[in-house]
């Protein structure tokens, strides 16, 4: 019986949402700093670099099982944490099994983006690496040292920038209700503030959501922590949609955590997107219920 080929995956594997048609391989096994409070994403995986050589294998067999592949996503949480070199090679191994590959997404750490020189970032570039992705959650560093993001809302512009510099896109992702009540209005502000000096080319909100064993969940427990309603997380995106000032960047609000879906272009659209938030606000829109949210 001839042997049944497959891409070989470890434990549960993430992915935005904008790379569902994508082939998916693992570079890395989990998350190099795998520390936030609020996140229980890799928390059952112990952090490592694949082996090249297991890499390309997977590539190899995707080629065989799927053929043409149009997008591939190199997982997991930081896959830029690789060394320039083996990145090449990935990217390298791409190119010449799928000739009609239009982009390789990648999710990043900060501090990956910033041990890369503009070069190196922009090699990767002509390479295939089209995208970027940048958990940014809260431009407040407050609220960054509360959910021991490791890293300060200044690193996060200097990395922003850098990927933009680069020529690839930079999509950013914030965390509504990532203060709590008590610091709605800071998250708000000063992410409208981070983003807006970093102008990206995507930015998406999520929505808090908590798993049972992460350290925000158990403040959550001691009433520490105050989850925001669906109303306070309206208000909040709202407050944000108003301050923030992007030349060009589409904005989407439309995950499966997030309690409305909002979408469209800043600044052109910004009127529209407020418009909608009031909607919901007055009562017009429902809200998903809580049993259809999902991470």
């Amino acid at each position: 019986m001839e042997r049944m080929i497959r891409v070989r995956y470890e434990g549960v594997v993430y992915r935005p949402p904008s790379e569902a048609k994508s082939l998916i391989v693992q570079v890395t096994i989990g998350c190099s700093h795998n520390g936030c409070s609020f996140c229980g994403m890799y928390k059952e995986k112990k952090f490592r670099i694949r082996d090249l050589k297991d890499i390309l294998e997977d590539l190899e067999s995707a080629k065989l099982t799927y053929g043409i592949v149009k997008k591939v996503f190199l997982a997991d949480g930081d896959a830029l944490v690789l060394e320039t070199s083996k990145l090449k090679s990935v990217l390298l191994k791409v190119r010449e099994l799928f000739p009609q590959c239009e982009r390789v997404g990648i999710y990043a750490t900060p501090k990956d983006i910033l041990r890369k020189s503009i070069e190196e970032l922009r090699e990767l570039k002509n390479l295939g690496i089209g995208i970027v992705y940048l958990g940014v959650e809260s431009g407040s560093n407050e609220i960054l040292k509360c959910i021991n993001k490791g890293v300060t809302a200044g690193e996060m512009l200097m990395a922003g920038r850098k990927v933009k510099e680069s020529g690839i896109k930079l999509s950013t992702t914030l965390i509504s209700g990532i203060g709590g009540r008590s610091k709605t209005s800071e998250h708000a502000i000063e992410s409208a503030k981070l983003i807006s000096a970093i102008d990206p080319d995507y930015v998406g909100f999520l929505t808090l959501m908590l798993e049972c064993g992460t350290p925000m969940y158990e403040e959550v427990q001691k009433s520490i922590f105050h989850i925001l309603t669906p109303k306070q997380i309206m208000y909040e995106i709202r407050e944000f949609i108003e301050k923030v000032e992007v030349t060009n960047c589409i904005f989407r609000s439309n995950h499966a955590s997030n309690y409305i879906s909002l979408s469209g272009t800043l600044p052109q659209d910004k009127n529209l997107l407020l418009r909608d938030i009031d909607f919901a606000l007055k009562g017009e829109y429902k809200y998903k219920k809580e049993d259809y949210r999902q991470l």
